[in-house]
């Protein structure tokens, strides 16, 4: 049998690489985020932000508002009447 010499020079370099050093386990050593109580993580985002200011209230509202109004055009009619009409009558007639 014929032995690949790419495989066999990574082999090698795989054989030669160390090994990383484990940890105890624990997130804080890791520097993994801690998980928190939701009620926490809302109040300390309070205290750092101080609040949201009228004007970005308002931009949020606005914001919005405006993604309402694309939903809800998303909602209507893919095709026209007309134009699903002629594509049925074609169907029915075999022509498509």
């Amino acid at each position: 049998m014929r032995v690949c010499p790419a495989l066999v020079c990574i082999l090698i370099v795989a054989g030669c690489t160390p090994l990383p050093q484990g940890g105890d386990g624990r997130a804080e050593a890791s520097g993994a985020p801690q998980l928190l109580p939701l009620d926490q993580l809302l109040a300390m985002a309070a205290e750092t932000s101080g609040g949201a200011s009228a004007v970005q209230a308002d931009a949020l509202a606005a914001r919005a508002a405006r993604l309402r109004a694309r939903a809800a055009l998303m909602r209507g009619p893919v095709m026209q009447p007309d134009t699903r009409a002629r594509l049925e009558a074609a169907i029915e007639a075999g022509q498509a």
